[in-house]
């Protein structure tokens, strides 16, 4: 029984999938101050014009340019496993495979957006990137990405990844990216968040507003922002993991999938690996998505579908999403990647139409479930993953009690090697789960009562 397939780089995907093209219900637009959907030419600050053509687009299939191909290939196409000692553990009959996208330079899925947005900006003149990073996985990317093309790199990370995990830090800085610790007081947004509570742990939404403040100031105008996640751009170019998935199912002698798996903050990971699998389900294939999130922040579990800005300091649009409001400061768990208040407007469009069935599972559920897969499969994953693995035991689990033998797939979205510290407090105990309160759900909806409103409209077919 074969346990790995591989594709051969002529094998690689030419086209990215947007499934912008194809929901049932087209997205709400993003939002100006003025209440007004936003032009390209208020986006030309931040970023390139030839990405905020590609966020805009809805076109189906977007051609891959040779240059990015070229980067790609130094890691791409990534290994598709079966999990058959995992099953084996689980007695399930339930068949598991998982995209391996830790085999990347910076051990994650990042990459595949960071090389795309940093080839983009050479193209278009640009010289320097500004980002923000919840674990540091997105700044080691881009700080990689940069390094190959000879752009500079800044990167805010958020205060209390950086404290937890130094490795990333060096990370970056081998590739040549400087990495701070957000907020910081290079910053005005920084500086006004840090007078109000210094022991602040950070947040995503934090670290994008020092970002973008520091993108838009540049006087040279040769210097904009890059995001990791969340933008229509983004989830396009991480399709790239389950169009090769697609292939390598095909190759294992798969001809259906039950369940697709991903864990989710932003949106990226998740989007990468079940976008090409959720226009199947538009189109009538019988598929079951679901995206997971912690109980700390439980963005689209318990969240509303809003208008509201992607950072703290309100200099992003307003963007169509399920979010806990941009002033949320999530618990400091570990998986910082998923510590972010709202959720792709793609990701959240596709969850109110139903195409998507999100769940949210306690930190210590996941670790786990981490352990068991490092002792099974061998790889120590990101405490992100971790949640991803979480559910998909449940579903084999399941599949067991139903005596059904399902096909599921999920994105390993990156190793766990930096991440050790986590690791090392839960065998000591010293994790606990935490669900965030009603009155804090509460309390988001009304700082954004008075911020318009999204329509809510949907087919009702799924």
């Amino acid at each position: 029984m074969p346990v790995k397939v591989f594709l051969n780089e002529d094998e690689m995907p030419r086209q990215w999938y947007n499934l912008a093209a194809d929901l049932p219900t087209p997205l709400n637009p993003p939002l100006g101050p003025d209440g007004n959907p936003v032009t390209p030419d208020q986006l030309a600050p931040v970023f390139p014009m030839n990405l905020i053509e590609q966020e805009v687009s809805t076109e189906r299939w977007i051609d891959i340019p040779e240059g990015i191909l070229e980067l790609l290939v130094r890691w791409r196409p990534t290994p598709l496993h079966r999990a058959v000692y995992l099953e084996k553990a689980l007695g399930t009959p339930a068949k598991i495979y998982y995209k391996n996208e830790s085999v990347s330079p910076a051990g994650s899925h990042k990459p595949n957006t960071a090389v795309a947005q940093a080839w983009y900006n050479k193209e278009f003149g640009i010289k320097k990137l500004v980002t923000e990073t919840g674990a540091g996985q997105w700044g080691s990317a881009l700080s990689f990405a940069t390094s190959l093309l000879g752009l500079e790199c800044k990167v805010f990370m958020v205060r209390i990844s950086f404290d937890q995990k130094p490795g990333r830090k060096l990370m970056m800085q081998t590739w040549g990216g400087t990495c701070v610790a957000s907020p910081s007081n290079e910053t005005q947004a920084g500086r006004d968040i840090l007078a109000r509570n210094p022991d602040t742990p950070g947040s995503l939404g934090i670290a994008i507003s020092e970002a973008i403040e520091e993108a838009v100031s540049d006087q040279s105008n040769t210097t904009r922002y890059s995001l990791g996640s969340v933008l229509n751009l983004v989830m396009l170019h991480q399709t790239i993991i389950g169009l090769e998935s697609k292939k390598q199912l095909k190759k294992f002698g798969e001809d259906r999938v039950d369940v697709v798996i991903g864990c989710a903050g932003g949106g990226s990971n998740f989007a990468g690996l079940a976008f090409p699998f959720v226009h199947d389900k538009i189109n009538g294939a019988e598929i079951d998505i679901i995206p997971v999130e912690p109980f700390s922040c439980p963005t689209m579990t318990k969240a509303p579908f809003v208008y509201d800005h992607g950072d703290t300091a309100k200099m992003t649009p307003l963007l169509p999403m399920y979010s806990l409001g941009h002033d949320f400061v999530p618990p400091p768990i570990h998986a910082g990647g998923l510590r972010y208040h709202g959720m792709a407007p793609l990701v959240s469009q596709a969850i109110l139409e139903g195409l998507l069935t999100p769940k949210a599972i306690h930190q210590l559920e996941c670790y786990k479930a981490a352990v068991l897969f490092a002792k099974t499969e061998g790889i120590i994953v990101a405490p992100e993953t971790s949640h991803a693995i979480a559910a998909v035991i449940r579903e084999a689990e399941k599949a067991g009690e139903e005596g059904k033998e399902k096909v599921i797939l999920f994105n390993m979205s990156g190793h766990g090697l930096m991440d050790l510290n986590g690791y090392d407090r839960y065998f000591h105990g010293e994790l606990h789960d935490y669900e965030l309160p009603a009155e804090e759900i509460q309390r988001a909806e009304d700082a954004l009562k008075d911020l318009p409103k999204p329509n809510m409209a949907k087919t009702g077919k799924w």
